[in-house]
């Protein structure tokens, strides 16, 4: 089924909005950052002292109006995504949402201002406008690796669990309350930090066996901070992907998608013809 859309206005809107390939929806991206930028830099500022004292009131205008032209922008992109559940519930839905929704909270409860710098989270879509050339297709090489190594990291994750409840109980057996492994959970959260070499040092044992098991541990711990870092550079080295653009599917909001595409990758819709 080929999604629809309710009108050439809508359509148009989408392709500047959700897509940055057209000179439309790269200039609409770029203003979009600036603005992005300009917001979280008056909040940065209101939050020193001696500026907000004498600025106040020109900062919380700049704010609300920041906060009205994202209410519109958001406004925007449900009005002409063709399926505005899709776009609310994605990544970037998710986020344009709380980047305004501090600013109207803290008529209820002051102290949560201060989370208007998750907007920061929206200067990701500078991946967009960059892909000028290569920095999309970079991103598209890690986020394919990444995902296909998923399955790998998680066995490995949960083999390394298994390692730190094994040996962080052995290590409450050894040292007991006495030298602060007063629980196995205790014990455990000493296993994870020895084994990724933070070493807090609120917690250390006293016994011979004790340290030799930490020693162990230890030297355990570098070669298990290699492995996923291995797993995903193997990925990535496995060949080159096909060029990718900012296009992005209207059913599911996946981006990304090659302009030769004619399905989505990831829900199978069928796609509009992708404007150059």
């Amino acid at each position: 089924m080929t999604i629809a859309f309710r009108s050439p206005l809508q359509k148009r809107l989408y392709t500047i909005i959700f897509e940055a390939d057209t000179p439309a929806g790269k200039r609409f991206d770029v203003i979009l950052i600036g603005l992005i930028v300009l917001s979280l830099i008056a909040v940065v500022l209101d939050s020193v002292a001696s500026i907000s004292v004498r600025y106040h009131v020109a900062l919380s205008i700049s704010e609300w109006v920041f906060t009205v032209l994202f209410s519109i922008e958001y406004l925007l992109r449900l009005y002409c995504a063709p399926r505005p559940l899709a776009y609310a519930r994605s990544f970037f839905g998710v986020v344009d949402l709380l980047a305004i929704l501090p600013t109207y909270l803290a008529f209820f409860m002051p102290e949560i201002h201060s989370l208007v710098d998750i907007r920061i989270l929206r200067l990701m879509r500078i991946f967009r406008v960059l892909k000028l050339t290569h920095y999309v297709h970079e991103y598209a090489m890690l986020r394919d690796a990444l995902r296909a190594s998923q399955r790998k990291i998680m066995v490995f994750l949960a083999t390394i669990s298994m390692a730190v409840l094994v040996i962080g109980t052995a290590m409450y057996v050894i040292e007991g309350p006495e030298n602060g492994f007063t629980s196995i959970p205790i014990a455990v959260y000493w296993a994870i930090t020895t084994m990724t070499t933070v070493g807090f040092g609120d917690i250390t044992p006293q016994t011979d066996l004790g340290r030799f098991l930490a020693s162990f541990m230890m030297l355990m711990g570098w070669g298990v901070l290699a492995v996923p870092t291995g797993i995903v550079t193997a990925e990535m080295v496995q060949g080159p992907r096909s060029a990718v653009t900012t296009r992005t599917c209207p059913a599911c909001m996946r981006e990304g998608l090659a302009s030769k595409d004619r399905f989505c990758r990831d829900c199978g819709e069928a796609l509009p013809p992708h404007e150059a």
